[in-house]
């Protein structure tokens, strides 16, 4: 489990590093450029991978998973699948709790479709809940995990993500406040 995360998590590290002449699905379709062009097409790609490095990636506070499962034990290996994965990849959990009850929904029926009124069947349906937080996460490691989690989701589970995204006080505010204290 932690070579194929380790290579899910390189892969994603070496795409950024392509110039852009090399594009990987139109490979037979881009002509390559001159050699009088390839030194300019170097040095603007070098200042492309700069900027992208400058560029700031997307820090998450926290994000939700909410599963649901009729089955309780189901429920229960996948949460142990995704905590487990989260430990391999460093990320720091935080509360994994669920409600002690299911949630019932009863549905009423006739059992003959036209007379016998009083003759009536009842059906339920459980649902168990699951909570699992996980904290100060960067996008690209939210991306990997959120992926190979998902893939990995067994059958009778769905999942629910929340994230809280971690953003700058806007210039606006930021010099309101600052007017205001001076």
């Amino acid at each position: 489990m932690t070579t194929f995360l380790k290579t899910l998590l390189n892969r994603r590290k070496t795409s950024v590093l392509f110039p852009s002449y090399f594009n990987l699905s139109t490979r037979s379709l881009c002509a390559k450029p001159l050699k009088s062009e390839e030194s300019n097409i170097k040095q603007n790609d070098l200042a492309s991978v700069t900027v992208q490095d400058e560029e700031l990636d997307k820090l998450y506070k926290t994000i939700e998973f909410e599963c649901r499962s009729n089955d309780r034990a189901v429920l229960r290996s996948y949460t142990q699948f995704a905590t487990m994965a989260a430990n391999e990849l460093g990320i720091q959990i935080g509360k994994c709790w669920s409600p002690r009850k299911a949630h019932h929904e009863r549905y009423t029926l006739l059992r003959s479709i036209h007379v016998h009124k009083r003759c009536r069947v009842q059906y339920e349906v459980r649902t168990w809940f699951r909570f699992i937080h996980f904290h100060k996460l960067t996008g690209s490691t939210a991306e990997t995990f959120l992926e190979y989690v998902q893939r990995n989701l067994p059958e009778g589970v769905a999942l629910k993500v929340t994230k809280v995204l971690l953003e700058n006080i806007p210039e606006g505010v930021s010099s309101h406040m600052t007017s205001k204290i001076a």
